[in-house]
């Protein structure tokens, strides 16, 4: 491949293109360098099958009268993990035996492509997504990308494995006990496990229907996040598909209280211990309120997927399946789901909703929970020797998360002394992916790492726009941080963005006779001045909650801030201004109270 693109981020891609140094047919020239010996590829795009997507690409800027703006992902590649379809190609789920050509793209394959990205090829995994290694697959093992006597990590093994080396801006794996997460800790790249039904999964392969994720690697946090935004959304032709409440924060509080585990394990592992131990220091850097927990109920929890009859929905996914064809590590795990009932099965989802109860509990008060992706790693040979322990261990910080219905985003946090990379994963509720991207992109600004195996530094990620699902609110008073009245946006989990000011078109007035006191804004046509406001981000689904809590003679409206945008801000009605105090020469509300206390 042309080492002038490998490495490339989603943005160098997108900057490329737009620049207009890049036009789509480079991608001939990416596709002849790759090779079918590569075990992280099943299979590879031909010239054919590129040329037809290049046909669809320049019909689809067509149609939006060469405006990239309306095609974030013109022309940008991208692999897909080959138990997810995209029509007129082969899905393997790394059995041959299994192969079917897909009549139809998968759901986020066909948004993906209609956001102009191009399928450069079908990658390797954990035959049928079963297992966190990277090993279980007759296309062989695809090898760590620091080392390759190590483990990549699966099941989404290839889709990290192209990602870390710089191959595709992005990739699509899929998760439901880690898989993806697990290769992108031991391949130092970005994994995203969306929140269950945000991403579709209709055609995909499935694992364990009612716990399987659609998943996004990357090399930046800022593309994962970009991507998923583009491939989620409610899907009616899959069952599992929810709509995003909206209800949830969207970012980030500058100090953030964040969960760890109480004596967490790491099964000997000095090393990735110690990665673990600095990654909380320099959390504690960023601002941090770190707060240790009881990880019992997770364990627990965690044990049930592969302990409990929930292996049994792996043994249903794959029942039509001649096990003479399925991998033997692989068989013996699917086949263990027969000795279950049907009691065993609602047993087990009563212990689920019990564990999954406790542990949502027990993070109410965290803005997230951090964990190390992996206990520890370990070689080809070691995970020869014991195929079924050493897989069980690599889950020891992911197996829970789906049971328990969280979202999580595993991020890069440095390298042990033999050279191999570290992650920590962040993890919380449902629907709070944009808060976890919020401090995934903190966290990774401030660790400055490499991207992936490529050695290339981290690059800009530039401002992050409005997280959809929210409403950017402009507060002048009593509503700032501090303020009497600020516990009306924080307890409807709105996140602080910024301080900023207002055009040079308004004035400021304290309004007599009000409790707590407060200031009113007026927009004036003359003589006005830039007044000091702070943004807010209210979840959308609590937006009205906040609203309906504003006394006369206050409202929102639309407010103008000085570099031009607009946003949600506080009016006051005219009739209220007259009389009161003008304290526009103060500069903001906080100054004028500081001047009363003093």
């Amino acid at each position: 491949m042309s080492q002038s693109t490998r490495g490339w981020t989603l943005n160098d891609w997108q900057q490329a293109y737009r620049n207009q140094h890049l036009q789509p047919a480079v991608l001939a020239e990416l596709l002849a360098e790759l090779s079918d010996s590569d075990p992280a590829w099943i299979s590879l795009a031909s010239a054919q099958q590129l040329q037809v997507q290049l046909d669809e690409l320049a019909e689809r800027l067509a149609g939006v009268a060469g405006d990239l703006a309306k095609l974030p992902l013109y022309g940008v590649p991208f692999a897909i993990k080959d138990n997810i379809d995209v029509a007129g190609w082969p899905t393997t789920a790394a059995c041959p035996e299994f192969a079917y050509t897909a009549e139809a793209d998968a759901t986020v394959v066909a948004k993906l492509r209609a956001a102009g990205a191009i399928v450069i090829g079908k990658t390797n995994l954990d035959q049928f997504a079963t297992g966190l290694v990277g090993t279980r697959s007759p296309y062989g093992a695809v090898p760590n990308s620091f080392d390759p006597t190590y483990v990549s990590g699966g099941s989404s093994s290839g889709s990290a494995s192209v990602v870390a080396r710089g191959l595709v801006p992005f990739a699509l794996g899929t998760d439901t006990a880690g898989s993806g997460r697990v290769p992108a800790g031991f391949n130092n790249i970005i994994g995203l496990k969306p929140t269950k039904g945000w991403l579709s999964t209709r055609s995909l392969v499935p694992a364990c229907r009612t716990l399987d994720c659609i998943s996004v690697f990357a090399l930046t946090v800022a593309d994962a996040q970009a991507v998923a935004t583009i491939a989620g959304g409610f899907d009616a032709a899959d069952p599992y598909s929810r709509e995003n409440p909206n209800s949830a924060k969207v970012g980030m509080p500058a100090k953030p209280r964040l969960a760890v585990p109480a004596a967490p394990e790491f099964f000997g592992d000095a090393q990735n211990q110690a990665v673990f131990e600095q990654a909380l220091g320099q959390l504690r850097e960023l601002g941090a309120e770190l707060v240790e927990i009881d990880f019992a109920p997770f364990r627990e929890l965690a044990d049930q997927l592969y302990y409990g009859s929930w292996v049994a929905e792996r043994t249903v996914a794959l029942e039509h399946v001649d096990p003479a064809h399925i991998d033997p590590v692989v068989r013996g795990i699917v086949t263990g789901g027969e000795q279950y009932s049907a009691c065993d099965a609602y047993q087990a989802e009563y212990i689920r909703a019990e564990l999954s109860r406790r542990i949502n509990e027990a993070l109410a008060g965290f803005d997230a929970l951090v964990v190390p992706t992996s206990p520890t790693i370990r070689t080809l040979a070691e995970m020869a020797a014991e195929p079924v322990l050493f897989n069980s261990q690599f889950g020891t910080y992911t197996n829970f998360t789906n049971l328990a219905d969280l979202c999580a985003l595993a991020v890069p946090a440095g390298f042990r002394e033999d050279g191999l990379p570290a992650g920590i994963t962040l993890l919380a509720p449902a629907w709070h992916d944009q808060a976890l991207a919020a401090l995934g992109r903190r966290w990774q600004d401030f660790r400055a790492l490499p991207l992936g195996a490529t050695g290339r530094a981290l690059p800009p990620q530039g401002t992050p726009a409005q997280a959809p699902g929210s409403v950017r609110v402009a507060v002048v008073g009593a509503h700032l941080t501090g303020m009497p009245l600020n516990f009306q946006l924080t307890s409807r989990n709105a996140v602080l963005v910024e301080q900023t000011t207002s055009a040079a078109h308004y004035r400021l007035y304290a309004l007599p006779g009000t409790v707590p006191p407060k200031p009113g804004l007026a927009r004036v046509t003359e003589d006005g001045a830039e007044i000091i406001v702070e943004l807010w981000d209210v979840p959308q689904a609590r937006f009205g909650e906040f609203v309906a809590e504003i006394p006369p003679p206050l409202g929102i409206g639309n407010l103008q801030l000085a570099d031009g945008r607009w946003v949600k801000g506080f009016i006051c009605e005219p009739y209220a201004l007259e009389g009161a105090r003008d304290i526009t020469g103060f500069g903001g509300w906080r100054a004028f109270i500081a001047s009363q206390q003093g």
